[in-house]
C-alpha cells in the first residue's frame, strides 16, 4: 500500500471533491470536521498498522483502542459449512472491526463482509469488504461480484439493516428493518444463517442526532460523521458478541423474503433476551 493510502487529510479530500465549493468552506467549519472525525487518531492507527490487512488489521484497531470483545457460540459452527452471518448494527464500525478478527479469525481469513460502498476507502480492508452501493443503482459488475462470492467458499457476513441501529420509539435501540437479500441469497446459494447478537450501543447523542436529523427532513446521514468520534469514546472498554444456532436455510421461505428477514431480526434480538 501507498503512504497516501496510508494518511487521510480532509482538506484535501475537501479540495478534490469540492474543487467548485472549496473556496466557500470557512476554515473554522475544515477544522471542525477535522476532529469530529478525528483525523489525527485515524492516521495514527493507519500508520501504526502499516502492512497489516484484512483480520490482522482489524485486530490492530481494536488493540490500538484497547477495546476487548467477548464472543460466545462459536462452538456451534460446523467445519466445512458455508455460511450466512447475520448481525445487529449498534456500533457502526467497532462491531464490524469485532466480527472480522473473530469470525475471520476462525475461519483462516476466508470472509467477505458486504459493506456501504463508501467503506472501501479504507484500504486495509479492502481484501475482505464486498461493496453495495448505497449512493446510487447496483453496478451489474458489483452484482456479479456478490453472486460469485456467496457461491464461493468464503464465509459471508453482512449487517443486514444496511445502517447504524436507532433509537425506537419506546426508548431503545435497535435496527431498522431488515433487508431482504440476505435471505434471498441464503437460499440461493443453500447457506445455513448465523445469528449475531452485538450487545453494545452508541452514545445517546448518536441516537437522538439521527432520530432529530429524520425528523427535520435532513437527507444528509449528518450523524455518520460521528461514527469516529463514537468509535473513540468505546476505547478501553469490553463489550459482548452472542453467537445463536446456526438457521438451516431450508427452513427459510424464498417465497416471502422480507417476512423471513424480519423473522431472522427477531431471532437475533431474542439472543439478546438470553442474555439477561
Amino acid at each position: 500500500m501507498s503512504e497516501q493510502a496510508l494518511h487521510i487529510d480532509v482538506d484535501q479530500i475537501l479540495r478534490a471533491r469540492m474543487p467548485r465549493h472549496y473556496r466557500y468552506i470557512p476554515g473554522w467549519a475544515i477544522r471542525w470536521l477535522k476532529r469530529t472525525i478525528h483525523e489525527d487518531m485515524i492516521n495514527e492507527v493507519l500508520a501504526s498498522g502499516r502492512g497489516l490487512e484484512g483480520v490482522d488489521f482489524a485486530q490492530h484497531v481494536l488493540k490500538f483502542l484497547n477495546v476487548d470483545v467477548e464472543i460466545e457460540g462459536m462452538h456451534q459452527l460446523q467445519p466445512g459449512k458455508r455460511y450466512v452471518f447475520v448481525a445487529n448494527h449498534p456500533l457502526g464500525g467497532l462491531d464490524g472491526l469485532a466480527l472480522i478478527s473473530h469470525v475471520g479469525r476462525h475461519y483462516d481469513g476466508n470472509i467477505r463482509f458486504m459493506v456501504n460502498d463508501l467503506l472501501m476507502a479504507i484500504k486495509p480492508l479492502q481484501c475482505i469488504f464486498l461493496p453495495i452501493n448505497k449512493h446510487g443503482r447496483q453496478s451489474r459488475q458489483a452484482a456479479e461480484l456478490i453472486s460469485q462470492q456467496y457461491s464461493g467458499d468464503n464465509q459471508m457476513l453482512t449487517f443486514p439493516a444496511g445502517l447504524c441501529s436507532r433509537l425506537q420509539d419506546d426508548g431503545s435501540v435497535a435496527d431498522l428493518r431488515w433487508n431482504k437479500h440476505v435471505v434471498v441469497r441464503a437460499v440461493h446459494d443453500q447457506r445455513d444463517v448465523v445469528p449475531i447478537y452485538v450487545d453494545a450501543i452508541n452514545s445517546r447523542f448518536f441516537y437522538r442526532l439521527a432520530k432529530w436529523r429524520k425528523r427535520l427532513g435532513i437527507k444528509f446521514n449528518i450523524e455518520m460523521l460521528y461514527l469516529p468520534d463514537e468509535m473513540y469514546k468505546k476505547r478501553n472498554s469490553t463489550f459482548k458478541i452472542y453467537m445463536g444456532k446456526p438457521i438451516d436455510w431450508q427452513t427459510l421461505d424464498a417465497s416471502r423474503p422480507l417476512d423471513q428477514a424480519a423473522r431472522l431480526r427477531d431471532i437475533v434480538y431474542q439472543l439478546k433476551n438470553q442474555t439477561l
